[in-house]
């Protein structure tokens, strides 16, 4: 089998299943844990990576059914680890924690997390330990996860669509009956309906239509559990890659801009789109615009960026101005400039790769790929910290 393009992805399964069993019958409980059992099966062949809270397991107080999803996904990440592709980049599951977890876990699951947690290879432990937990707890899940697939919940649920919108990562939610469809992921699957809203839930690779991924994960009462896990995971296959936007020389009637679009194409666009897995974003009016205005498109599309790519050869100051807003909003960024270039003081000190067009193709694009694993983790310039924690 090819490998899916969920290989190496990050995948965030969330929401919860509201008391009222006149809303949640204890069926639509069981069909809807039977399908995520199933669905994180095949996520698991498919070689996916998960984001997974650690907490309690609360129950409904009517028939005692979880309310979570969490620890079933745990379960079944244990049942199913011989089944994980060879070579997944990353540890299988980064586990979301904050100071009183491991007090929290239920009984019968302290043998299955303590397996678990012992190995590094398989989970990554995030804290959020900060007095408002449960936003932190949220905002470092948003922050690891690179899709979110939403089903149930209320208020938490909308807030971490919010976080993942933000972070210009896709949100599939789902219309199972686990709460009212004033709240949680019916509510935004209802606003994903206007068809004009769709793409800002998710877009589909190579342009598709959004719109029809969205009905197509209606999933009617009649739908077998098999054939919606089958839909939802082609979906998932269909979304567009997360973006790297690019911040560049784009007229060419300048003199580097033969060098600088050698550049891009014999060493970005292989390594980050052929290797790495992101679509490469250019914006410079010969694409499909999804606002009004160049400039807000360009500010729209660096602001849910990934990643940046700013190449300062040639010191435009449209470059500049990108750099810095991408700096300033503490998205990663992978500053090049073509060798031999005079650099303001200000980004002198930032380390970035001087790049050359002598030299085969390989050593160029070798000299990239280690620039980019030396600074992928590099922390912003300013990090976010509370006033108080």
């Amino acid at each position: 089998m090819a490998r899916s393009p969920l290989h190496g992805r990050r995948i965030h399964i969330a929401g919860s299943i509201v008391e009222d069993v006149a809303v949640a019958t204890g069926e639509d409980v069981k069909l809807a844990r039977e399908f995520v059992v199933e669905l994180v099966k095949a996520l698991v062949r498919r070689g996916a990576n998960f984001v997974v809270p650690v907490d309690a397991e609360p129950k409904r107080k009517a028939d005692g059914l979880p309310i979570c999803f969490d620890w079933l996904i745990w379960q079944t990440l244990r049942d199913n680890l011989i089944h994980r592709p060879a070579g997944v980049p990353g540890p299988m599951a980064i586990a979301v924690q904050h100071h009183k977890s491991e007090d929290q876990i239920p009984a019968e699951f302290v043998d299955l997390w303590d397996d678990l947690r012992g190995n590094l290879a398989l989970v990554q432990i995030e804290n959020a330990a900060h007095w408002n937990m449960a936003s932190k707890r949220m905002e470092a899940q948003a922050r690891s996860g690179d899709i979110l697939v939403a089903l149930g919940g209320t208020e938490g649920v909308l807030f971490l669509a919010n976080l993942y919108h933000d972070g210009g990562k896709p949100i599939v939610p789902l219309n199972l009956p686990l709460c009212p469809e004033s709240t949680g992921a019916r509510r935004l699957y209802n606003f994903g309906l206007t068809s004009h809203q769709t793409r800002r839930l998710f877009q589909i690779a190579d342009d598709g239509d959004a719109h029809h991924w969205l009905n197509r994960i209606r999933f009617p009462a009649r739908q077998a559990t098999s054939d919606r896990v089958n839909d939802l995971i082609e979906l998932l296959e269909s979304l567009e890659p997360p973006r790297a936007f690019a911040v560049r020389m784009l007229n060419p009637d300048l003199p580097e801009y033969a060098a600088v679009q050698n550049f891009f194409d014999t060493v970005v666009q292989p390594v980050i789109e052929g290797e790495l897995g992101y679509r490469l974003v250019v914006v410079d009016g010969r694409q499909a615009y999804d606002h009004a205005r160049i400039d807000e498109e360009i500010f729209a599309k660096l602001h849910r960026s990934s990643v940046v790519l700013a190449d300062i050869t040639g010191a435009r100051p449209n470059c500049f101005l990108e750099l810095g807003y991408a700096l300033g909003r503490g998205l990663p960024t992978m500053v090049t400039v073509q060798q031999g270039a005079s650099l303001p003081f200000d980004i002198t000190t930032l380390s970035g790769l001087h790049w050359s067009t002598e030299g085969s193709a390989e050593d160029r694009r070798r000299a990239f790929r280690e620039h980019w694993r030396a600074i992928r983790n590099r922390p912003p310039l300013v990090p976010a910290e509370p006033l108080i924690s």
